[in-house]
């Protein structure tokens, strides 16, 4: 998949996932635009860096005024902060101020920046990836906020879809656990890190490149007739509790730790046959 020449806008471009995403439009061939308020701590090969906060509409829009043109945006910039709702002795949940910050920058910012580039996306007949996550799709405690304006992003984008179709295509990534400079925030030192990865039907948290790479592919001719979908990035989801706390496929044990099965009237009789039921019978 190519992007040759095609100007890519990314905000939060400038470290964890949006580095990755950016990294991977640079090596598809894309001229790639990276917005965040701050410069990266090491400049990304193949990228130019504009400052900008994507809470400022005046200044979103100077910085789409001033581009020659746009051909593909990636909606990135975000944050997970963990802020419950009933709070903390530091932190007071119940200041909705705090809470509306949250969803002012996952939610209302992404459509910001999306209106802002709608004329330069639609001469391009352009793409708009937004990045959304599982926590709009389930239940997020102390991260509420956070997943209701995922919730919002992914109808937004489907909204957007029909609306500004067929000249821009809106399609978002569903994303899940990303392994980042800032995963120890989230899960702790490396064994909370490699605990959590178990819960992961793959086996390991995604790697920015991993959403780079999907983010490619949405913007691509090989998406071509890909709009308002939402596509999962998330290693197969996470295994239902259930199933790790549900008996009914475990055969049960005595007080020695042998396994036994049932003979139909309630009693238990040994199984010393590695797995084959009733001693191989």
């Amino acid at each position: 998949m190519e992007l040759n020449g095609k100007l890519t806008v990314v905000t939060g471009g400038t470290r964890g996932v949006g580095a990755g995403i950016a990294h991977a439009f640079a090596e598809a061939g894309a001229d790639v635009v990276i917005c965040a308020r701050r410069p990266p701590d090491t400049p990304l090969k193949g990228t130019e860096f504009l400052p900008l906060d994507v809470r400022d509409p005046d200044a979103v829009q100077a910085l789409f005024d001033g581009l020659p043109r746009v051909d593909v945006l990636v909606n990135n910039a975000g944050g997970t902060p963990y802020r419950p709702l009933t709070g903390t002795a530091t932190d007071p949940g119940t200041d909705a101020r705090r809470h509306a910050r949250v969803i002012d920058l996952n939610l209302t910012a992404p459509l910001t920046v999306s209106l802002a580039a709608h004329a330069q996306l639609r001469r391009s007949r352009g793409s708009i990836v937004m990045i959304g996550s599982v926590s709009g799709s389930r239940p997020s405690p102390g991260s509420a906020a956070y997943g209701a304006a995922k919730a919002g992003l992914e109808h937004l984008a489907r909204s957007m879809a029909v609306e500004w179709a067929p000249d821009i295509r809106v399609n978002t990534l569903v994303l899940g656990m990303v392994r980042t400079e800032l995963s120890h925030l989230h899960y702790g030192d490396e064994h909370g890190v490699a605990a959590v990865a178990r819960t992961v039907p793959l086996g390991r948290l995604a790697d920015p490149s991993d959403v780079g790479g999907a983010a490619v592919f949405l913007a691509s001719d090989a998406a071509a007739y890909i709009t308002g979908a939402s596509l999962l990035v998330h290693g197969g989801g996470e295994r239902p509790a259930f199933l790790d706390a549900a008996t009914a496929d475990r055969p049960p044990t005595d007080d020695t730790g042998r396994r036994y099965t049932t003979d139909g009237t309630g009693r238990g009789t040994p199984d010393d046959s590695n797995g084959t039921r009733g001693g191989g019978r």
